[in-house]
């Protein structure tokens, strides 16, 4: 584990699997889009496993056979589907809570940089209640390019206000941490999300945790009173 910065100000999160726990409800709508398609549903592991990755990845667990132009024409109706019934079963990964409401009362800021469509995004981060806490939203079609890419970090860094040799930026994807780092904000990578059947220790992240609470420990945020 590397030394933190003297100053902190904020934190960036992943989303997916960082902070959210969005399988279930992204599962359920592969299952019902393999019911419209007449294919057997896949099993839950490896789907969860490549959620981090996106639509298509989910998509390839079940229909791999059409190639990549068949996968493409189902990415519309996928996505309608998991629309329909988002934050229905997506639910904060035990501690998130603590550590966001820890981030807050301490006075630093938090933001969210996912790969996820900003439509999707502004809506689940709407639903979860958290649209007005969030100092900073960037998407994967905010800018033309996406995490590895540090520039949506950057830009969420200029939004929060906070700049990136102060900030963290915390993921559960080996792409998070290299967008965090060529960026320069100290980078985290999380045992507890879907890591891509990933070892997050192999990501040369400068800490590894393997719970929200040990990221509130790290940063010596008080427990939040009432």
């Amino acid at each position: 584990m590397n030394m933190l910065p003297t100053t902190i100000e904020g934190v960036l999160f992943d989303l997916d699997g960082t902070l959210l726990d969005s399988a279930p409800d992204l599962y359920a709508a592969l299952a019902e889009q393999c019911v419209e398609e007449g294919v057997p549903l896949p099993p839950y592991a490896p789907v969860r496993e490549v959620v981090s990755r996106g639509s298509r990845a989910i998509l390839r667990c079940a229909f791999a056979d059409r190639g990549e132009q068949g996968l493409e024409a189902l990415v519309p109706r996928y996505l309608q589907l998991y629309q329909g019934m988002m934050a229905q079963r997506t639910q904060m990964f035990d501690g998130v809570e603590d550590l966001l409401a820890r981030i807050e009362s301490n006075g630093l800021r938090w933001g969210i940089v996912t790969n996820k469509a900003a439509f999707l995004t502004d809506e689940l981060v709407d639903r979860i209640g958290w649209a007005k806490r969030a100092s900073a939203v960037v998407s994967g079609d905010t800018l033309p390019v996406k995490k590895p890419d540090p520039a949506p970090v950057l830009l969420a860094c200029e939004r929060a206000g906070v700049q990136p040799a102060h900030c963290l930026f915390v993921g559960d994807d080996r792409r998070d941490i290299q967008a965090g780092a060529a960026g320069g904000l100290y980078t985290v990578a999380v045992g507890w999300g879907y890591l891509d059947g990933g070892n997050p220790h192999e990501w040369g992240a400068d800490a590894v945790l393997d719970h929200p609470g040990e990221l509130a420990g790290l940063l010596e945020l008080k427990p939040v009173t009432a």
